[in-house]
């Protein structure tokens, strides 16, 4: 392992040995009381039900004492721990997260938890670096996993269960529900925040829309010009590295796309403002957010996750709460707010099980193991999410006025 670049997994916490033992006792307790099965943990699972197994119990229950479900994820990451079903576990775990820790001690979550880094605050530098350095890794590591889209948002399916050979046609269907909704056709100015690999923006193209997409991601810049250029409708769109902060025009349209997610809650004022300042009189926004429960939102906003640490620093899954209040702050108003979350823990499936048959892909891309359980660890975490229904994700409609 490289303890350089994974300093916090090569290396076990220090902890005094009673916060340890208490650990054990409620990760053991848990256990016992979901019928998730591991050594040491007690009671018996059910016929197909998920199992744990620990293979360095101490390292485990040191590193949940010293840093909670941080500590939890870099168990995982270091080969401390395993599932014979990775998301079934993590569900278990995520139906029941406000019940694992007795509520006297949920109370002191305070004197425990990590408090968010301030070098993650995405201010307009620290949003960039924050950015990068999860749409940066590499296009090759996306396109492992991704359907030949290379939408990285949910879809929307007809069939349940759905089959990886359907994930491009669902990802269409997700997009024309967003484009139908903000009514982008022959001639509308569409602004994207959020360009991701250019799948929308080609759909919006297509329709005879005028394009302006926004990205801070160089890598992501670079590869949706590529296929705009080959698509032919480099006339059409215009992908520009650019914060939303800094919007220049007017449009009848606006898209994002789980774009909020990663603005950081001291920044969705400003977010919501520079949506209602693009918007063209009578024009519609269209938004496509995760969303969590409001009460969880507040607890998570205050705290360094592993997800934060790891995946997406700086970020905030907001509630539907926060959304509309922040929307209304901006002059907005909620149209429309659909959910299906369902369909997300189908996407996320998809991903994990085409990312787990790509690993000696991943590998010549240069990503080690630790990466690769990191990787695997955070599509089942968020699979589970959705799952469990911790997580939901909805298409917002918001106009400024009178929708047209």
């Amino acid at each position: 392992m490289d303890a350089v670049r994974w300093p916090d997994v090569a290396g076990l916490p220090s902890a005094r040995p009673g916060h340890t033992a208490v650990a054990r006792l409620l990760v053991r307790r848990a256990l016992r009381t979901l019928s998730l099965v591991a050594p040491e943990g007690g009671g018996s699972a059910g016929a197909g039900a998920p199992t744990m197994t620990l293979h360095d119990p101490d390292a485990f229950y040191r590193r949940i004492a010293c840093d909670g479900l941080i500590g939890f994820g870099e168990s995982y990451m270091a080969g401390e721990w395993d599932s014979d079903d990775l998301p079934g576990v993590l569900t278990v775990l995520a139906a029941h997260a406000d019940d694992l820790v007795p509520a006297p001690l949920r109370r002191l979550r305070p004197l425990w938890a990590h408090a968010r880094p301030g070098g993650d605050r995405n201010t307009v530098h620290g949003a960039r670096r924050n950015i990068r350095r999860h749409y940066d890794l590499s296009n090759d590591l996306f396109a492992a996993f991704l359907d030949p889209t290379l939408t990285y948002s949910s879809a929307v399916f007809t069939v349940f269960p759905a089959r990886f050979a359907s994930l491009a046609s669902a990802q269409h269907r997700k997009i024309d529900r967003l484009l139908d909704l903000a009514q982008v056709h022959d001639g509308t100015r569409l602004l994207e925040i959020g360009t991701g690999w250019g799948e929308l923006a080609l759909r919006a193209a297509r329709r005879g829309a005028r394009v302006t997409t926004l990205t801070l991601s160089t890598e992501q810049a670079e590869l949706a010009r590529a296929r705009i250029r080959s698509a032919g409708l480099d006339g059409r769109v215009d992908v520009q590295v650019r914060d939303y902060r800094h919007v220049e025009g007017r449009y009848d349209a606006v898209v994002s796309v789980e774009m909020i997610e990663a603005v950081g809650a001291e920044y969705w004022p400003s977010y919501f403002t520079a949506l209602r300042e693009a918007l063209a009189p009578g024009g519609r926004i269209a938004l496509q957010a995760i969303t969590m429960g409001h009460r969880q939102m507040l607890d998570t906003a205050a705290t360094h996750t592993w997800i934060s640490k790891y995946v997406f620093p700086g970020g905030l899954i907001p509630s539907r709460e926060a959304i509309a209040e922040h929307a209304g702050a901006a002059g907005l108003r909620t149209v429309a707010d659909n959910g299906y979350g369902r369909h997300y823990a189908e996407t996320l499936r998809l991903w994990r099980e085409r990312f787990t048959a790509h690993r000696e892909t991943v590998t010549g891309l240069g990503f080690d193991t630790v990466f690769q359980r990191m990787w695997e660890f955070y599509l089942a975490y968020s699979e589970a999410g959705f799952r469990s229904r911790y997580l939901d994700v909805r298409q917002i409609l918001l106009s400024e006025g009178t929708v047209r």
